[in-house]
């Protein structure tokens, strides 16, 4: 374990603090590799979702458009082949997707707190509420891996750093709000879909991370609930 330091200026009265396992690695997307001319066990399934012609054969088309969108989220080995991995992210994108404008519609993040960010582990989202009214999202996140699980509960925002590092890692975590421990929202240089996941953290785009920090502060609640597919 190392110490949490931030760049600029002197942490909000919080000095000491061990640094967060809860981070991703920043990765560059893989390198394309050699198309497989392998059928694989979703291939049907992966073409309806790229849009190719749905005969479950692989063809070199099928695989160059496999291959794009393994390398896009940073699938690995990415040639093209329609494998449990490459189509459990479509899957789980298609039921993002099906959520539309009604994240809680469970009810199982609390309406009774005022302003609470919510994390939907299993269908790998967050958002912002407001008693029942939704304030902002939802939008995809990347949490924490076998082994590094994002916590559930009922937290509290207790520190910011907009512009914190990891002495760990040594990796940028921009726009950080720590609710638990090591464990905090920030953004990452990934795609929301890049596996495992992160090492406990809640990975946000650029985008989210701005408008997470601009609605939420210290003492704001976050609950987090469900389980990440795979751990």
């Amino acid at each position: 374990m190392g110490v949490i330091r931030r760049r600029g200026a002197v942490a909000l009265g919080v000095t000491g603090l061990v640094a967060p396992l809860a981070l991703a690695f920043t990765a560059t997307p893989a390198q394309a590799a050699s198309c497989t001319t392998r059928t694989g066990p979703y291939q049907k399934q992966v073409e309806k979702f790229l849009g190719r012609p749905v005969d479950g054969k692989q063809s070199a088309a099928d695989c160059k458009a496999i291959q794009a969108f393994q390398t896009k989220h940073g699938i690995t080995p990415n040639i093209g082949y329609a494998g449990p991995v490459t189509w459990g992210v479509m899957d789980l994108m298609n039921k993002q997707k099906a959520v539309g404008n009604k994240p809680n519609k469970d009810g199982k993040c609390p309406v009774n707190k005022g302003r609470i960010a919510c994390v939907n582990l299993t269908l790998q989202l967050s958002w912002i509420q407001d008693g029942s009214r939704l304030v902002y999202g939802p939008v995809p996140v990347r949490t924490g891996r076998d082994g590094y699980e994002t916590r559930t509960g009922l937290k509290k925002i207790y520190w910011r750093d907009i512009d914190h590092v990891s002495t760990i890692y040594n990796v940028p975590m921009p726009y950080s709000q720590f609710f638990d421990g090591g464990q905090a929202f920030h953004s990452v240089g990934l795609s929301m879909w890049n596996p495992p996941g992160s090492h406990g953290c809640v990975n946000m785009t650029t985008t989210a991370a701005k408008k997470y920090w601009s609605l939420l502060k210290n003492g704001d609640d976050v609950f987090v609930y469900g389980r990440k597919p795979g751990t």
